[in-house]
């Protein structure tokens, strides 16, 4: 009978999978893969596993997702391991519970491998954690795909010590200013990890006052933090290359 996983890439590098995702990965006969999956992680695919790219650009997602759930099962009826793989964790903005729901109601046999969240362990791999005694005592995370003028959804977000937001990139100036109406101060730090755990990592350290006023030059995939542990970095960038050797 075939089953269908659904995976977590991770954050990026390959040697951040789970042992159990790795070997899942070198036994399947289908994947279907998004845009956060690095090439690195699909090295690991045997040469003989069908690859699916279904990656979705913004505004397309109720367009191409019924199309993804019909492969999924096109795939399982023809092999036996099939993975659905998901940068950082499938269960963290990546529709992974609505695919493991749908697939269960039509009798499928489905796995859920956790991967490492982005949400975390990229700024904690740029030496931004998302705690620390005396600075932060706890943290929210939140998708930047909120709806266009709705600051007031920013309102109870806003009160988070430390705030991480995942995909805000294309509305980082409008978000800003919705937290600055909310109360968080302009002055704020704030910082931007591009391409976080990679070697095409970039890191940009701002304030919560210049993203607003749009002086942030940034690309996606991004991960922004926003609060005071975002000062840590200078003290822990140079223990980083110890933490990645």
């Amino acid at each position: 009978m075939s089953r269908i996983y659904l995976v977590g890439a991770g954050p990026g590098r390959a040697d951040l999978l789970t042992v159990r995702a790795a070997r899942i990965l070198a036994q399947a006969g289908a994947v279907l893969y998004d845009r956060l999956v690095s090439p690195e992680v699909l090295g690991l695919l045997p040469e003989t596993a069908e690859r699916h790219y279904v990656g979705k650009a913004e505004g397309e997602q109720d367009l191409i997702q019924p199309a993804i759930l019909e492969l999924l099962e096109d795939c399982a009826r023809r092999h036996t391991t099939v993975v659905r793989l998901k940068g950082g964790d499938p269960m963290v903005f990546g529709r992974g519970a609505e695919e493991w729901l749908w697939l269960a109601q039509r009798g499928w046999d489905v796995e859920v491998v956790p991967g490492i969240s982005s949400a975390v362990a990229v700024p904690a791999m740029a030496g931004i954690p998302a705690t620390y005694r005396g600075l932060s005592g706890g943290f929210a995370v939140v998708t930047g795909h909120r709806q266009a003028g709705g600051c007031q959804q920013w309102a109870a977000w806003a009160q988070a010590d430390t705030l991480i937001v995942l995909m805000g990139v294309k509305r980082r100036a409008e978000i800003a200013q919705c937290l600055l109406d909310h109360g968080r101060p302009a002055s704020e730090p704030a910082a931007f990890i591009e391409n976080g755990t990679t070697p095409r990592e970039r890191v940009t350290v701002t304030t919560l006052g210049e993203i607003a006023a749009g002086c942030v030059v940034v690309e996606s995939p991004a991960v922004l933090v926003i609060g005071q542990v975002v000062t840590l970095r200078e003290a822990l960038r140079p223990l980083l290359s110890l933490a990645i050797a």
